[in-house]
């Protein structure tokens, strides 16, 4: 079925960003350039061709002037296949202040039109926080394969748009980045048998650049696991599976580690926090999964850094970046109910963990927002949580995994202790949208 699905697109398929390979010519080196973010460009530049072994000679004068040619001939090339500097993004800075582009633009994007499909409200993103045993690279690869897909966005009978997505549960329910979809009037995906379903809009947020889409009839799909982003250190394995550079080469496995944790990258005046990965992403990695040693889903693969001058600035190697599922998980879990993104659900208080007298560790509050949930509540600084709905909290940790089992306007019972008093307290949780 994916055979027949290929043939509807057409030689100019766009990926997450245009891409084009050079026909190859007899005695040609194929060199694939990449452009960001909507032009093609006019002439790539070709590798230069190794030099001549250089003839022993007694006249040094015709060394001399060989080598000038060389240099020349060199500068004259490097002058008319330079990429174009017009191609250059200016989002996206590295560092040192040499220039990079992402994948795409993810805040330029336009909008939808795939039919949408009305979410069940019950159906929610379900994160363990337990492990099982650590896996190899192989075991990685046939636990999370065969719940990533192939999503192609088409915008026209010849444009299309090609990106990763993740099974989230049996019967359908897919998440993507919204920019894999953006601008697209249909869609379909493609399970790793090459088995392929027509694809219905559940919801999509362009801030968070996350999508939900409904496969149309499935069931007994492979759902992936999810688990913790929080628990993540650098310097731990990562994984990330999906479709660089389109339908050819989908199924790719890359691996590394995880280089940076609550990484703030601005991007067109938004900010998002991110995990940071040496794990090779490429275009169409946009929407897969990263993966850590588990085979437990950790983040959603969003963009890349990766230079545009290839003759004059350095090399940009390893710098990929994901969505972490925890953070995720309440802008995927309203997407499923309500369509959009509400905001993250917010007790209003700041918390510190603190050691007590006696040993152990306790959850302080710290400061209380005014009009908040918890003001309205009545709780007050130096408030001891000592449990939620009956379940014990010592560490900020236990506070913040209970909290993802309640939405905006759930009510949320606590357990405080003030002084010598312990009490019962129902705290009604606001988005943090309404607080900002």
């Amino acid at each position: 079925m994916l055979e027949e699905r290929n043939e509807e697109l057409t030689q100019q398929t766009r990926e997450v960003v245009l891409w084009y390979t050079p026909r190859r010519r007899e005695g040609d080196e194929v060199v694939s350039y990449y452009v960001q973010p909507k032009s093609m460009p006019g002439k790539v530049r070709r590798a230069a061709a190794p030099a001549a072994p250089k003839k022993r000679s007694r006249r040094g004068l015709w060394i001399f002037l060989s080598c000038m040619a060389l240099v020349l001939v060199t500068v004259v090339l490097a002058a008319i296949f330079a990429p174009d500097k017009s191609h250059r993004p200016d989002d996206g800075q590295l560092p040192d202040g040499e220039g990079a582009s992402n994948i795409i633009d993810i805040f330029d994007t336009a909008k939808t039109t795939i039919p949408t499909y009305e979410g069940d409200e019950n159906v929610r993103l379900e994160i363990r926080t337990s492990r099982g045993p650590q896996l190899t690279a192989q075991q990685v690869y046939a636990a999370v394969n065969p719940s990533t897909v192939t999503v192609v966005a088409v915008e026209s009978k010849d444009k299309a748009s090609v990106g990763t997505g993740i099974i989230m549960t049996s019967d359908g329910y897919i998440i993507t980045n919204a920019h894999v979809i953006a601008g697209a009037s249909s869609c379909w995906i493609a399970l790793d048998t090459g088995v392929t379903y027509d694809a219905l809009l559940v919801g999509y947020d362009e801030k968070q650049d996350l999508a939900v889409l409904k496969a149309v009839d499935a069931s007994d799909l492979p759902a992936a696991e999810f688990g913790d982003s929080d628990r993540m250190v650098v310097g731990d394995t990562a994984y990330a599976i999906g479709n660089p550079l389109g339908l050819e080469l989908r199924g790719t496995m890359t691996d590394g580690i995880i280089s940076a944790v609550n990484r703030a990258v601005e991007l067109s005046g938004n900010t998002m926090t991110l995990l940071q990965t040496t794990a090779a992403l490429n275009n169409g990695n946009s929407g897969g999964p990263l993966i850590n040693a588990y085979g437990q889903v950790i983040g959603i693969n969003v963009m890349k850094m990766s230079n545009t001058d290839m003759l004059y600035e350095a090399s940009v190697e390893g710098l990929g970046f994901a969505l972490p599922i925890s953070d995720m998980y309440y802008v995927v879990n309203d997407l499923i109910a309500v369509g959009e993104f509400r905001g993250t659900p917010v007790l209003g208080i700041t918390v510190q963990t603190l050691a007590v007298e006696g040993g152990g560790t306790a959850v302080v509050v710290y400061t209380v927002t005014k009009g908040s949930g918890a003001d309205k509540a009545g709780l007050q600084s130096g408030d001891v949580i000592l449990a939620v709905n009956g379940e014990e909290v010592s560490i900020t940790d236990d506070l913040l995994i209970l909290r993802r089992g309640y939405g905006i306007g759930d009510e949320m019972p606590l357990t405080v202790q003030r002084g010598d008093q312990v009490m019962d307290v129902t705290v009604t949780l606001g988005s943090d949208k309404d607080l900002d």
